[in-house]
């Protein structure tokens, strides 16, 4: 976990030439990036349809000399935009989102996300057309569906993300906060059948599907008195029935479950929620089928090196992080997948302070000029962190050891 304790420490040459240049760059391309950003916000699209979105940041990256392959892990809408200079160096991949949410389009801020992602690849790619001595990858990666979806963590599974050094994400927020670590989760169909019949004339003929679903909720609610405080399960009812005279023959639920181990969650916590659906149907008498749709997210496990770094540049673009947490944030993202195979990070940065996200204010402000603050700071710093890594073999090597460190303890 990421603590005041291994967050600080010494930080690599980073020229005023370098952030000077970065600067220059950033207004050069500041109004494009705005744009995209306005663009995606104003067309949201929710997971794995977002083909206005990914074709615009394609689009983009071709023009500047990325190679760009599409339709990865048979998604349509993912993407892996590689520019090389000079032969060896790290391999860095700046990760964009760009779904938006049922109903409230981008209260998450996926259009900030997209924007700053590729602003900080071209940024980074106009230093290392300045400075040819530093060799290396840039990646983009396009990644779809990280609003339940678990696009990544496709990505992961079809070898789409392999020979990344380091995986960096920036996330807008109701603060700034350099790194963080989140709640693993596993997504959970519970579909239920009975038999139908009329509720007032036969319902001794009937077997009530929704009565199973009702009983699987109430069994749930009992279990939580049993589950660590920082564990979280929520679930609603996706269908309930049709009309109040047939008893009801089909009802499904979606649950969420969360904790901070990945382990526990998928070994111990999900078993148990599921037998909670299983003692509903065999009490009513129903039968229930359990699936899943998307993949499990696992925890994020942020790079110590990673986080370093950030921290240190989010002051140099004026913005104060939040001291480093011991606690882990409840919410949960496809990131963390990423992270516990590739040094990773996945800092926040204020869009509004203390706003809540997956909101109707937070689909506002990300379209705002708040929003268009985070994108340009959040470029930059990200490519802060890219050209110091670029610039520094040592410092690769301690965010890698780092890693390898986390993985054995």
């Amino acid at each position: 976990m990421i603590n005041a304790s291994n967050i600080h420490g010494v930080l690599p040459r980073f020229g005023h030439n370098d952030e000077s240049l970065l600067r220059a760059e950033l207004e050069e391309i500041g109004d494009v990036l705005l744009d995209i950003s306005h663009a995606i916000h104003a067309h949201p699209e929710t997971r794995f349809e977002e083909y206005f979105a990914s074709k615009l940041l394609v689009d983009k990256l071709n023009s500047e000399g990325f190679l760009v392959t599409q339709n990865l892990a048979d998604l349509p809408t993912a993407f892996r935009a590689e520019y090389t200079t000079g032969e060896g160096g790290p391999t860095l991949a700046f990760f964009c989102e760009y779904d938006a949410l049922e109903e409230i389009g981008h209260g998450c801020g996926h259009n900030i996300v997209a924007a700053a992602g590729i602003g900080a690849a071209l940024l980074t790619k106009n230093w290392m057309t300045q400075y040819p001595e530093w060799t290396g990858r840039i990646v983009v990666i396009g990644s779809p569906g990280e609003e339940g979806g678990g696009g990544k963590a496709l990505l992961l599974d079809s070898q789409c993300l392999d020979g990344i050094d380091a995986a960096m994400l920036i996330h807008p927020e109701g603060y700034t906060l350099s790194a963080m670590t989140t709640l693993a989760r596993s997504m959970l169909d519970f579909n239920f059948r009975g038999k139908a019949a009329h509720a007032a004339v036969s319902p001794e003929k009937g077997i009530n599907a929704l009565d199973a679903s009702v009983l699987t909720l109430t069994a749930i609610g009992l279990l939580r008195q049993q589950l660590p405080s920082d564990v979280r399960v929520h679930a609603i009812v996706t269908h309930g029935g049709d009309v109040p005279n047939i008893i009801p023959e089909t009802a499904s639920i979606r649950a969420f479950v969360r904790a901070p181990d990945t382990k526990l969650l998928m070994e111990n916590l999900v078993p148990r929620v599921t037998n909670c659906a299983k003692g509903a149907a065999l009490a009513t008498g129903a039968t229930v089928e359990i699936t899943s749709s998307a993949p499990p997210y696992a925890a994020m496990k942020p790079n110590a090196v990673l986080a370093r770094l950030v921290e240190s540049n989010f002051v140099r673009v004026g913005r104060t992080p939040e001291p480093p947490l011991t606690e882990v944030l409840p919410g949960s993202t496809d990131m963390g997948n990423v992270s516990q195979f590739i040094p990773s990070i996945h800092p926040v940065i204020e869009l509004e302070a203390g706003i809540g996200l997956h909101s109707r204010e937070a689909s506002a402000f990300a379209g705002s000029s708040q929003g268009d603050r985070a994108v340009l700071d959040g470029a930059l710093v990200l490519a802060m962190t890219a050209v110091q890594l670029f610039s520094s073999p040592d410092l690769v090597h301690e965010m890698k050891a780092s890693f390898a460190e986390g993985n054995a303890s």
